[in-house]
């Protein structure tokens, strides 16, 4: 049994409905890493996402390009507002990566108005987008983002440029965010009805690390952990068909994700998210709002 693969929004490409967040590869060695690929392909994992501010990621992950370039779709991103930046540092994740063209490059973490107006204006890093495509350096664009706010400007995002995918928070405390959930539905109608692939981040999030608590896993949040609950997360996002997974950024906890997902079932109800609210004590990672 593999993960399920589910169309990339309108890319033509067939992704795991868990995506790797390469997050996780940040600060290991290669042998490792090396380790994370086979357990990826014996998941049926086809869809890796990394970005340059995730440390080694990059780099590790251009070993595994060098042997099995074709059997990924492979994402990075930018975190450059401006053209030139951009695309210097495209190249610079090319290298890395050891390959020629990226399947999706990322606008990453536009959520300042500030610069998602100078990323998205005259000589901003659109432009180095549009022409990295135009000359086959990638072949898809997409927008990422974190914070209650987020939703809400991937949708005026979205109205502004084509972008082929968006990726933003979701889980079931997201859910009870009556604004977050407003915001997350409209723009999630929006992708539908153009063929935007939604890529999800946080499902197993717990909450912000507490004061004095021993950070032993490599999330900037404290995450679920129980095998149980780590299954009820995953598959309250996974049961709707048209979302995407993207994996914790811990390397202990991805087995347990990747189990759980392959054998994901129906959506969890109501009762049994709060039964789970109430025994892990979720809170919002990103303050009150």
């Amino acid at each position: 049994m593999t993960i399920e693969r589910r169309p990339f929004g309108r890319t033509g490409h067939a992704s795991s409905a868990v995506i790797f967040g390469a997050a996780a590869l940040r600060d290991c060695d290669q042998a490792t890493a090396d380790r994370t690929l086979e357990l990826l392909l014996a998941h049926g994992v086809n869809h890796i996402d990394t970005a340059p501010r995730y440390g080694e990621s990059e780099l590790r992950i251009g070993v595994w390009m060098e042997r099995h370039r074709d059997r990924f779709f492979l994402a990075s991103k930018t975190d450059r507002r401006d053209r030139d930046g951009a695309r210097e540092q495209l190249q610079r994740s090319l290298e890395r990566l050891r390959t020629d063209r990226l399947d999706l490059w990322q606008l990453h973490a536009l959520t300042h108005p500030d610069e998602w107006e100078r990323a998205l204006g005259p000589g901003g890093a659109i432009e180095a987008m549009v022409e990295a495509r135009e000359r086959g350096f990638v072949r898809f664009l997409g927008v990422t983002g974190h914070g209650w706010q987020i939703a809400a400007l991937h949708r005026r995002a979205l109205e502004r440029f084509p972008f082929d995918s968006i990726l933003l928070p979701w889980n079931w405390l997201c859910a009870q965010h009556p604004t977050y959930a407003a915001d997350f539905a409209r723009v999630r109608a929006l992708a539908r009805e153009r063929g935007v692939a939604v890529q999800t981040i946080k499902a197993l999030a717990r909450g912000p690390w507490a004061a004095g608590a021993v950070r032993d896993r490599g999330t900037w949040y404290q995450p679920l952990e129980r095998p149980e609950d780590i299954r009820l997360a995953v598959r309250w996002v996974l049961a709707e068909p048209d979302l995407f997974l993207n994996s914790t950024g811990d390397l202990g906890l991805l087995p347990l994700l990747l189990e759980a997902a392959e054998t994901a079932g129906p959506r969890p109800d109501d009762g049994e998210m709060a039964g789970l609210a109430e025994r892990a004590g979720l809170t919002s990672i990103f303050g009150l709002a």
